[in-house]
């Protein structure tokens, strides 16, 4: 449920202490603690139509496959032969009949059962349950593909609150297509972006494109449970690029957090949305993916110009999170101070603290 946008307990409050974002310690704690126990966004139900399509990915640095089987469920599994774990599939998309490891020649069927061991005569010891390949949690919402790695972990609906109800009113949302993806490596730990992410306090300043369409004394940031959302309207005079835009609350977009390291836009205009994951790569290095979704394939110069205005706030926010990572480092302050408007940074530090179990 959604808490008061300024909170009381942001007066004087600090920031998580800074060694978090720039001590090599950290990371394999978070993968263990926050990543392998959190739902993660791996794809959408676009990226695999047909029997056979698979993508790879990784999560908590973990291989994993996500693949559509014959019986036409999609279904997730870590990306390692159980004969002698070698990574399975090489590539990062595809169509099979069957999977096969590259190493001994064992074949998997699509629901993740043994098709054969070659030197082995008997093989039914090998796999419990019917299944070789081991299996991960999968979850389908709103055609978001997630998984998560503990077997134990509440359901997605239940960990993200009215989350997905809160997306019922975006109807094109079954209708999308991805038609285009980046991925760059950011010069700074994963936590300094969702920071940056969680709070427009910084835009006056280094988006003065963005808060030229915006009305920013309406901006407002609404913590929810595991997520938040934040937006504001259009002003008045205002569109963006050359989008005709409705009346409706956050007009000027909707711009969702999910714990812990994912981030939903819609802007107004041509159905879209973007998914933004920051996957750690070290304790000062992160993978930004950024998919982009439109309801047609064939882009309008509307659609074109909306790409072009986000990859512009998205270079400005990076050049700010970078100049973040170098004071991290730095011996000057330990730890920073939250200003009662971001509210949002406050609830993800409380959050990273609990996971961490950081008391101080």
């Amino acid at each position: 449920m959604p808490v008061k946008e300024k909170n009381n307990e942001l007066n004087q409050t600090k920031t998580m202490p800074y060694y978090l974002y720039s001590d090599p310690k950290v990371l394999p704690e978070e993968q263990e603690k926050i990543f392998a126990k959190s739902w993660q966004y791996v794809g959408h139900v676009s990226q695999i139509q047909k029997i056979g399509d698979y993508f790879t990915c990784e999560v908590a640095g973990e291989p994993l496959i996500i693949v559509r089987g014959k019986d036409d469920q999609i279904r997730a599994f870590y990306n390692v032969c159980p004969h002698r774990a070698t990574k399975l599939e090489k590539n990062s998309e595809g169509n099979k009949k069957i999977l096969q490891c590259g190493y001994h020649g064992w074949t998997f069927n699509l629901d993740g059962s043994l098709n054969k061991a070659p030197n082995f005569k008997d093989t039914g010891s090998f796999c419990e349950g019917g299944a070789c390949l081991r299996s991960i949690r999968l979850e389908i919402q709103t055609s978001m593909i997630f998984v998560n790695l503990d077997d134990h972990a509440v359901s997605l609906s239940a960990s993200y609150g009215d989350f997905f109800d809160s997306l019922k009113d975006v109807e094109f949302l079954g209708e999308l297509k991805k038609v285009w993806s980046k991925s760059r490596v950011i010069k700074g730990n994963w936590k300094a972006f969702m920071d940056n992410y969680l709070e427009c306090d910084h835009c006056p300043i280094a988006h003065p494109s963005f808060v030229a369409t915006l009305d920013m004394s309406q901006y407002k940031v609404i913590a929810c449970d595991n997520y938040s959302v934040q937006g504001t309207i259009v002003k008045p005079d205002k569109t963006l690029g050359s989008i005709e835009l409705n009346k409706a609350e956050f007009q000027g977009g909707r711009f969702y957090w999910l714990w812990p390291n994912m981030a939903i836009t819609i802007y107004p205009g041509t159905g879209n949305l973007t998914v933004i994951r920051m996957i750690p790569i070290d304790h000062e290095t992160t993978l930004g993916v950024y998919d982009v979704f439109f309801r047609d394939e064939n882009l309008t110069k509307e659609d074109e110009e909306l790409l072009q205005f986000m990859e512009q706030v998205r270079d400005e926010d990076i050049e700010l999170i970078e100049l973040a990572q170098i004071g991290f480092n730095s011996k000057a302050f330990k730890r920073g101070v939250l200003s009662p408007t971001e509210n949002g940074v406050f609830q993800f530090h409380k959050m990273v603290s609990k996971a961490l179990g950081i008391t101080e």
